[in-house]
């Protein structure tokens, strides 16, 4: 099943994961998750089979983090549009 597996996209969300501010609320939450999508990254690359429950786990509550962190961001037009620079 490991070649049906998006490999890719845990490797995109790994990436991503790892970029957060650790300013961010949701950095530390990253960084146990990203933690996990390493060790099944490194699971699949030696040959081992890994349950696709798991990855698609993974990668639904790396979009969710994600997601949250995003909201973290601030609006900057709206600044602008308030005479804030």
């Amino acid at each position: 099943m490991n070649n049906q597996l998006p490999v890719d996209l845990l490797r995109l969300l790994t990436a991503r994961l790892e970029r957060l501010s650790a300013d961010s609320h949701w950095a530390r939450r990253a960084s146990g998750l990203r933690g996990n999508l390493l060790k099944v990254l490194e699971e699949i690359d030696s040959g081992q089979e890994v349950a696709a429950d798991r990855v698609d786990l993974l990668i639904e509550r790396g979009f969710e983090i994600l997601g949250h962190a995003a909201q973290e961001i601030p609006d900057l037009e709206a600044a602008f549009k308030k005479g804030r620079p």
